[in-house]
C-alpha cells in the first residue's frame, strides 16, 4: 500500500517544515521506503515525507506544525517493529529520531541513566561497560530505547528483572499539540498523581511522542552458566520450565525451541545441536549460588526426561550459544529466502504455557504450514514464525488462521495476543476480544489527548 498524493493540509505541513529544516526534510522515494517499507509482515505504507530530527525542541516544533495543519505524525526509531507501527497508511511524516542518540545522563550510585530516545540498547550497555552497570532488556533486533519504551518491549531476560514496563522510571513527551510534558522521574517510587509514564509505556506512540528516557539499571552478576538441555518432546521441555520457575533458581534467561526451530539453526548456524526440543538456561548471581542452581537445574532436566544436557565452559563457549539464540529468527527465514512470515508473540500464564503450545502445534500440524517455535518460555511467552507466500492466496490464509487460532486460544487461557511485539497495525483486529469495554476507554483516553488524531494514526485500534 503506497500512499502517492498528499493531502492540501500534508502539503501545507511539508512545506512549512521544508522551510524551517531544509534538506532534513526529504520526499525522496528510498528514503520514503525505508520508513514505509521494514521488517514487518504487513504490506509497505509509505509516508509522505521523512523528517530527521535532533532534539526535544526540534521535535516539539514538528508537531507543532503538523498540528496546526492536521497532519499524520509517525514516530520512527530503528524501523525493527513487527506488527507495522511505522507504517503510513494514512500518508502523513515520519519523524525519524534516530540522530538522538545521546546517552545525558548516567547516575551510577543510583544505579539509573537518562537517555535521548534513539540510543540503541547495545549501544547503551557499551556505554556503561566501565561502570560495572547494564541495562538488561535484551532483544534480538536493533532497536531504540524510545521504540522499546513505546512498545512496551521485553526480551530474553524478562524472567528476571521485567519488560520496559518495570524498568522506565521517567520520560519526556512531546504532546500532540507539541507541548513538552515530564513523567516520573528518579525515584524508585512515587505516589503521586496519575502514572503518566506508564501511560505513554506501550502507547506505540498514539499518544505523544518519547524523546527521552530515564531507566533503571543493574549491576552485573558475579557469575553466570548456561545449559542447553535437549528432550524427546516438548510437553517435557515446558515441564521442565515450570519445574525450574517454581524451584526458585536465579533464573536469567530460559529460552525454548522445537524441533523444526533446531533444524532451522543447525543449518543456518553450520553446528550439530541435538533436533529436539531445547531449553536455554542461563543462571546468574555470587559464583557458588550459581554452582549450586545449576546443578539443581541439571537435576530438574533430568527428571523431566532431558535427553542431552550441555553446559558452556566459558564466557566465549557460552557467547556462542546464546549467539545462535539470537540468530533463531534469521535461520528461521532460510527456511524459505525471502519470505518474512508471521512472527507471533502471544504469552499465557507459565502454568498454561504447555497446553497452549501442544493445542496451536496440533492446528498446525493438519496443515502444510512452515512454523517453528521458539520463545521466552520464562514468562510464558513464545513465538511461531508462520512462513507464507503473500503472493499465494491459500498459503497467506492458512497462515491468518493459524494467527487468529492461536490469539483465541491464549486469550482463553488468560493471556494476552501480544507479549512484546506490540500491536500497531497486526493485532488490531484483536484488541476488542481481550479487552471489552477498556477499549473504549483507550479510544477517550486517545480523543482527549489527540482530538485532531494526528498521532500515529490508526494504530491499536480504529476511532
Amino acid at each position: 500500500m503506497t500512499h502517492t498524493e498528499p493531502s492540501a493540509g500534508v502539503q501545507a505541513a511539508i512545506d512549512g517544515l521544508a522551510a524551517r529544516f531544509g534538506s532534513r526534510l526529504s520526499r525522496a522515494e528510498a528514503v520514503r521506503a525505508q520508513h514505509g517499507a521494514v521488517e514487518s509482515w504487513l504490506p509497505q505504507a509509505l509516508p509522505d515525507a521523512v523528517l530527521f530530527l535532533q532534539s526535544t525542541e526540534e521535535v516539539a516544533e514538528a508537531v507543532a506544525l503538523c498540528h496546526r495543519h492536521g497532519a499524520p505524525v509517525i514516530p520512527f526509531g530503528a524501523g525493527s517493529s513487527i506488527e507495522g507501527q511505522v507504517l503510513a497508511p494514512r500518508g502523513g511524516i515520519s519523524f525519524d529520531l534516530s540522530g538522538m542518540d545521546k546517552v545525558l545522563a548516567v547516575n551510577a550510585e543510583d544505579m539509573d541513566c537518562n537517555v535521548q530516545c534513539g540510543v540503541i540498547h547495545q549501544n547503551l550497555n557499551e556505554h556503561l561497560r566501565a561502570t560495572g552497570l547494564f541495562f538488561p532488556v535484551d532483544l534480538g533486533a536493533h532497536a531504540t530505547l524510545g521504540g522499546m519504551a513505546s512498545t512496551r518491549a521485553s526480551g530474553t531476560t524478562t524472567v528476571r528483572y521485567g519488560s520496559m514496563r518495570e524498568l522506565v522510571l521517567g520520560l519526556t513527551v512531546v504532546m500532540p499539540d507539541g507541548q513538552v510534558i515530564r513523567t516520573g522521574g528518579r525515584a524508585r517510587k512515587s505516589a503521586a498523581g496519575y502514572d503518566l509514564t506508564h501511560l505513554f509505556v506501550g502507547a506505540e506512540g498514539t499518544l505523544g511522542i518519547i524523546t527521552e528516557v530515564t531507566l533503571r539499571l543493574f549491576g552485573r552478576p558475579e557469575a553466570s552458566r548456561s545449559i542447553l538441555c535437549a528432550f524427546e518432546d516438548l510437553p517435557s521441555a515446558t515441564t521442565c520450565v515450570v519445574a525450574a520457575l517454581q524451584s526458585g533458581l536465579g533464573l536469567n534467561r530460559i529460552e525454548l525451541a522445537d524441533t523444526l526451530q533446531m533444524q532451522a539453526i543447525n543449518a543456518h548456524g553450520g553446528v550439530a545441536l541435538p533436533e529436539r526440543p531445547t531449553l536455554w538456561v542461563e543462571l546468574t548471581g555470587s559464583a557458588p549460588a550459581v554452582a549450586h542452581d545449576a546443578a539443581l537445574f541439571v537435576e530438574l532436566a533430568q527428571g523431566s526426561g532431558a535427553l542431552h544436557v550441555e553446559a558452556a565452559d566459558n564466557h566465549e563457549a557460552a557467547n556462542r550459544l546464546w549467539r545462535l539464540r539470537h540468530n533463531a529468527l534469521y535461520a528461521t527465514r532460510a527456511l524459505r529466502p525471502g519470505i518474512k512470515g508471521i512472527s507471533t508473540d502471544v504469552c499465557v500464564p507459565i502454568s498454561r504455557l504447555p497446553d497452549c503450545i501442544a493445542e496451536i502445534r496440533a492446528e498446525i500440524d493438519k496443515t502444510d504450514l512452515i512454523a517453528p517455535l521458539i520463545g521466552h518460555a520464562g514468562d510464558g511467552n513464545f513465538h511461531l514464525v508462520l512462513m507464507f507466500d503473500p503472493d499465494d492466496a491459500q498459503e497467506t490464509a492458512v497462515a491468518r488462521q493459524i494467527n487468529a487460532r492461536l490469539i483465541a486460544i491464549a486469550l482463553a487461557m488468560g493471556g494476552t495476543a501480544t507479549g512484546e511485539h506490540g500491536v500497531g497495525l497486526g493485532k488490531m483486529g484483536y484488541m476488542q476480544a481481550e479487552h471489552g469495554a477498556a477499549l473504549d476507554v483507550m479510544r477517550q483516553i486517545k480523543r482527549a489527548l489527540d482530538p485532531s488524531g494526528i498521532m500515529n494514526p490508526g494504530k491499536i485500534f480504529t476511532l
